[in-house]
């Protein structure tokens, strides 16, 4: 009878051991929002073709890492010196769902604008800022 209950707690405290390598990859599911510099300008960009969407440039604190960030939008309502964050949203409309990039302030009248995927600048896609 106590080898049987060593055994049963031998065998619990193995199964709720956790290892430092799944606690990391669980860790990076769960960063939803990352600061990307303050806020200091930025540039808009009529769409070349009709029915391309209205482009903005955001320029950081920080564009040495992240290079100026595509958002879509015709004007930026940031004030300079804004501590700017990127978001990451999961979104289901139905039955897929999908993740969504934003950029946004912390200020009270919270601003946020949808990035492209794609940010032109660095070539690389917003999903690897995460």
């Amino acid at each position: 009878m106590k080898k049987i209950g060593f055994i049963l707690l031998l065998v619990s405290g193995i199964s709720c051991a956790t290892s430092e390598k799944s606690g990391i990859s669980e860790d990076k599911i769960f960063v939803t929002r990352k600061f990307v510099g303050n806020f200091v300008g930025y540039r808009h960009t009529s769409p070349a073709n009709l029915g391309d969407p209205h482009l903005i440039w955001i320029k950081t604190t920080q564009d040495s890492t992240y290079g100026k960030i595509s958002a879509y939008s015709r004007k930026c309502e940031f004030q300079p010196g804004d501590r700017l964050y990127l978001r990451r949203a999961y979104r289901s409309p139905g039955i897929f769902g999908f993740w969504i990039y934003q950029i946004e302030n912390d200020n009270e009248d919270k601003v946020w604008y949808e990035i492209s995927e794609f940010q032109y600048g660095n070539k690389v896609l917003a999903q690897s800022w995460f």
